[in-house]
């Protein structure tokens, strides 16, 4: 095993001006795959928030002593959450731990580093997994020709990438995280699709049908929305500017105002 741990400072780091810090490494060998995170709780305010990055040659990594969870994913939502994106994971991460009451460890991406379709990212090439400690990796590994930067299944890389995010604090994990390499070279990453509405002005019949459409789309992207992040989804239908068939929010104001 190879861990890059640092544990920072963040008002000395922002004092003398640094921005990037260079990771401690530390190389040891033991049979048992796992990680300490016992120690950070004693002096912590609050929860601590990790983030494990484990390379593989076999396949997925997961937590043997707590449940891995995968984050929802697939979801259509609106599209202003485009511009609101870093607001968004993070409510929807903490809903998601909550709901798990935070004893979960949530795993986020999982990808064979010898293709990509589609691609969040260009796979780590030969040399950045060298530096990350992927020993195993030969000597003389090519990433491909230049016009072809993502490559096929079957390439010739050897290494799985996995990435867990676990939010802990010492009650509810008393224990260090334990981990077990699998054989599962399934693919999975967060991925949340936004539909634009097109807005042409065909007067059709199937442009009158496909406008209509609209409205329970918007209001099924709202409630996706409102159940992956715990927001109030009248707030979403207001930024959306949709409100549901038959709701009172949807009338003139004067019938409203008269409940008629």
């Amino acid at each position: 095993m190879k861990f890059f741990v640092a544990r920072v400072n963040l008002i000395e780091q922002a004092r003398l001006g640094f921005t990037y810090l260079r990771p401690l490494q530390m190389a040891f060998e033991s049979p048992k795959f796992m990680l300490p995170i016992r120690l950070g709780t004693l002096n912590a305010d609050g929860h601590q928030e990790l983030f494990v990055y484990a390379l593989t040659r076999k396949g997925r990594v997961e937590t043997t002593n707590y449940r891995t969870v995968r984050l929802p994913t697939g979801m259509d939502l609106p599209v202003y959450v485009k511009g609101e994106f870093p607001q968004f994971y993070r409510a929807m991460f903490a809903e998601q731990v909550k709901r798990e009451a935070m004893r979960a460890v949530f795993l986020e991406y999982a990808w064979d580093m010898s293709w990509c379709d589609p691609c969040a990212a260009d796979p780590l090439s030969p040399e950045e997994l060298r530096k990350l400690g992927v020993f195993w990796l030969p000597e003389g590994t090519s990433r491909g020709s230049a016009d072809r930067p993502r490559r096929q299944p079957g390439g010739p890389v050897d290494v799985f990438v996995t990435r867990l995010h676990v939010r802990y604090d010492a009650a509810r994990f008393p224990e260090d995280l334990v981990f077990q390499e699998t054989a599962d070279r399934s693919t999975f990453q967060g991925r949340y699709v936004l539909r634009h509405p097109w807005k042409g002005e065909a007067q059709c019949e199937a442009a009158e049908r496909y406008r209509q459409s609209l409205r329970a789309r918007a209001e099924r992207e709202a409630g996706n929305l409102a159940a992956l992040t715990g927001w109030p989804i009248e707030d979403i239908r207001r930024k959306t500017g949709t409100v549901p068939e038959g709701s009172p929010e949807g009338r003139p104001w004067w019938q409203r105002l008269f409940g008629e």
